[in-house]
């Protein structure tokens, strides 16, 4: 299943059944759940139902996990059937276009082949959603319409529509399984075996077969396999993947950990608390998935406007030819003639390509400003949305600490770098590394250090010209040397700045305190302020401390929600698509969640895989203000659109009254749609200059929009 009109068929083809109830078709997952009541209709009934739409239905048995379920491995995009098709149609079709040059009359019998082996498996699907109860689909319109085209000799029309439909059901096959292929790297987060620790006895278990209660060993730089509890051991831990919290967290016994963050300083020993099925990561697959499902995709204008205008053209087409003969005596044959014309003409090719063209200059020009838009729908709802939720680590802010303020509390800051780089420069940790890389832009000395360590959980030890130094956090600090009140102040009012301090001692007394912070991106707050510009309340979600998360919002003037699960990001989302449309910007595996329960998701181009495969679209150069300007491309190309389909609906409306009256003929009424067709694509095409100096959300200037025509 690639997209909703194909879970939509399947429910309306199985609502028919004798007790079926409660069905729930998942495009996500590619699954399909029901109820079915005693006596009713069979299994074997609904599996071979299914199959008639074209599908290969599985029955499935026992539980599937949403972990084993995200690694199954789908087919090649070149190895499905609607590839194959493709492929050889475009093939044929370019051998009748040569054969045209060459040999003329066989040109004919090429395209005739191409368009029926394309036209074919869309017939079939056609007749089964028909059969179904779903007679007006776009697949009956493109049978239709190529069926029209081959009665009145319009080959060549026929085989480019059918061939370029196919092409389109392709890519829509392949965007599906991209956004699968992001829940399955999401899912292989989780390590597949474990170290399960039975009375001292470690021996190496598949995670899965984990029990609650059960102890597992996670050595430094295991992801952990389990969410559970610490019960023997002290070391710092990465949990940005889960939380998005931006430096590690000690943890001691008692203390709570995820499943996917990793170990980085020491061993942990770990008391199972939850079962595979129910850990951190496969609740964030299944919250993924769910939100995925849940979020209602926008169809395609052509499906939705069919359901009016398709019957009415089909039904008129017929009363042109049968009527006239029928009631006044006409020549059958003009008639049919006519008939089959109005059914061409009528046939939305302006309207079609109104819309497309537009959304592919509109994606054009975002993706030559480094913003990647994962389809026109996505383009369409970014210009509904009336909120904007912003993840904070590595999204608004840049996502590793940098040195803020240096505190000497005896000699000056330079010396005091100086030390505790020293010490620092021996360490992997993002604070350390930080504090090293301020010394060396600072050009501070570089001293020898000699028996460093790091102290599990705490912070690093060593001597530095025959002084004892340690450099860890305040409390750990305070269990080797009381610190003055003074000093107690100052590292307070440091941390009420969302700033993280680390105490430098010598021989056990504090000589100085190291602020450091994940600051702001440099536009940052200008986005911020061009969204509420726009109309759009922005608020900032993070699963960061309260006292950070703060301190950021006040330095870009924006709300915020802190200490967020990935859970309770959703659920804020949700609480904000309540008052209408809102997209969520992020970039780590924690937001992916977020992301997808967003109408419209958009990951930071420096974040996780995840992210950008959850996402609905992505700022490759990571600029916070490249969201208003998606925004406002937004506006502008549904106002574009709008232009188009009146041009194409004018038109066509005007030459459908003379091609049934007489007046004009077959010719110059395909002309007149081949213009409108011209107008409409030249009208797209201003929106190439969208970003120019002075554009909004109209488009552009009349002037800039003649010159992008004129250049065109």
């Amino acid at each position: 299943m690639d997209c909703g009109s194909c879970a939509g068929t399947i429910r309306t083809a199985l609502e028919r059944l004798p007790g079926v109830q409660d069905i729930a078709v998942s495009v996500t997952n590619e699954t399909l759940s029901l109820k079915l009541a005693p006596g009713g209709t069979s299994s074997d009934a609904i599996t071979a139902q299914i199959a008639k739409l074209g599908y290969k239905p599985e029955l499935q048995q026992g539980t599937v996990t949403a972990i084993a379920r995200a690694a199954e491995v789908p087919k090649r995009w070149w190895q499905t059937n609607k590839a194959r098709v493709a492929i050889t149609a475009g093939a044929l079709l370019g051998v009748a276009f040569i054969a045209g040059e060459l040999v003329p009359a066989a040109s004919f019998w090429f395209f005739v082949a191409a368009t029926l082996l394309a036209i074919a498996p869309i017939t079939r699907r056609a007749i089964a959603a028909a059969r179904a109860g779903a007679p007006f689909t776009i697949e009956m319109l493109m049978t239709i319409a190529a069926t029209g085209a081959l009665f009145i000799g319009a080959i060549e029309e026929a085989a480019v529509v059918v061939f370029l439909f196919a092409v389109g059901e392709v890519l829509e096959g392949i965007a599906a399984n991209k956004a699968r292929s992001g829940i399955r790297a999401l899912a292989a987060l989780v390590p597949k075996t474990a170290w399960l620790d039975e009375g001292g006895t470690v021996r190496e278990v598949q995670a899965e077969a984990l029990r609650i209660g059960q102890t597992v060993l996670v050595r430094p730089g295991d992801r952990v396999p389990a969410d559970g509890t610490v019960i023997d051991g002290h070391s710092g831990v990465d949990e940005s993947p889960i939380t998005g919290e931006s430096v590690p967290k000690a943890k001691e016994p008692g203390a709570p950990i995820f499943a996917g963050s990793i170990n980085q300083e020491a061993a942990l020993r770990v008391r199972v608390e939850k079962a595979a099925e129910d850990n951190t990561i496969a609740r964030i697959v299944t919250l993924v998935e769910e939100a995925q499902d849940a979020k209602a995709p926008t169809e395609r204008f052509i499906d939705r406007f069919s359901r009016v205008y398709m019957p009415a053209i089909v039904g008129l087409s017929v009363l042109v030819a049968v009527l006239p003969p029928l009631v006044a005596g006409g020549d059958w044959s003009i008639w049919i003639y006519r008939g089959l014309t109005l059914l061409l003409i009528g046939c939305p090719c302006a309207l079609v390509i109104s819309v497309p063209a537009a959304i592919a200059s509109s994606l054009s020009t975002a993706a030559r400003h480094g913003i990647l838009v994962k389809g026109g729908a996505i383009i369409e709802e970014l210009g509904r949305i009336r909120a904007v939720a912003f993840d904070k680590t590595g999204t608004l802010t840049w996502g590793r600490p940098v040195v803020t303020d240096i505190v000497p509390l005896e000699g000056d800051a330079h010396a005091l770098l100086a030390l505790a780089a020293a010490i620092e420069r021996e360490s992997s940790h993002p604070l350390a590394r930080a504090i090293a890389e301020r010394a060396d832009d600072d050009h501070a000395p570089k001293l020898a250090a000699s028996a460093v360590r790091a102290v599990a959980g705490k912070g690093m030890e060593g001597a530095v010209a025959g002084a004892r130094i340690f450099i860890g956090a305040p409390r750990f600090a305070a269990e080797r040397g009381a610190l003055e009140e003074a000093v107690s102040r100052q590292i307070s009012t440091l941390e009420e700045q969302g700033k993280t301090v680390v105490v430098v001692q010598k021989e056990a007394q504090a000589v100085g305190l190291i602020a450091l912070r994940d600051e702001p991106r440099a536009d940052a707050r200008a986005a911020v302020a061009e969204l509420r510009s726009l109309g759009i309340t922005p608020i900032m979600l993070t699963g960061d401390n309260r006292r950070t998360g703060a301190a950021i919002a006040r330095d870009l003037g924006i709300d915020v929600q802190a200490e967020m699960m990935p859970e309770a990001k959703v659920e804020a989302v949700r609480k904000l698509a309540a008052q209408g449309p809102v997209a969520m910007v992020g970039d780590g595996i924690n937001d992916a969640p977020a992301l997808a329960a967003a109408h419209v998701g958009i990951a930071m181009g420096s974040g996780t895989d995840v992210a950008l495969e959850a996402a609905d679209a992505a700022l490759l150069k990571s600029r916070v203000a490249d969201v208003g300007k998606l925004v406002r491309l937004s506006r502008g190309t549904m106002a574009n659109i709008r232009q188009n389909i009146a041009i194409a609906l004018g038109l066509k409306l005007v030459f459908l009254v003379t091609t049934v009256t007489g007046t004009t003929g077959l010719w110059l009424a395909i002309l007149a749609d081949t213009g409108a067709t011209v107008l409409v694509t030249l009208n797209a095409l201003r929106l190439l200059g969208f970003f120019r100096d002075g554009d909004r959300a109209t488009g552009g200037t009349a002037e800039r929009g003649r010159e992008a025509i004129a250049s065109a």
